[in-house]
């Protein structure tokens, strides 16, 4: 059996941020094992499973992508929003809307090292909501 809930993150700056606790925080309690699947109901920003320990790993991750997909590029339509509204939308779409993490021990069954990213592309990003499904 599953249950879907809706959660609120505070707001965050452009940048990947450590959520884990953000949703660990709101969670119910957890099965014995199955599936905890998180999806951003948002397409300018991401979610990603990462390195939760040194600092240098979030800010690289931004170094990279804003290299990769630059704000306001001259071939971008989209752009009612201003110039990082296109570049948001491939990012999002480069990372994914969407992490599972298996449960063990009514616990998420993450590694040593790693946490759950909300990867915000906007310069203005909105408060973002989270779909949580526990299966």
């Amino acid at each position: 059996m599953a249950t879907t809930f809706d959660i609120q993150l505070p707001h965050y700056s452009r940048g990947f941020h450590l959520i884990t606790r953000d949703i660990v925080s709101q969670l119910p309690a957890l099965p014995e094992s199955g599936l905890l699947v998180v999806f951003i109901k948002h397409t300018s920003a991401g979610l990603t499973i990462n390195e939760n320990a040194d600092p240098d790993v979030r800010h690289d991750f931004q170094t990279f992508f804003n290299k990769l997909v630059p704000d306001g590029t001259p071939y971008f339509l989209h752009t009612l929003e201003g110039p990082d509204d296109m570049s948001a939308h491939i990012k999002a779409s480069l990372i994914g809307s969407s992490v599972t993490i298996p449960i063990k021990n009514h616990r998420l069954n993450l590694g040593t090292w790693q946490g759950v990213y909300l990867c915000e592309f906007r310069d203005g990003g909105d408060t973002r909501k989270l779909s949580i499904t526990i299966l």
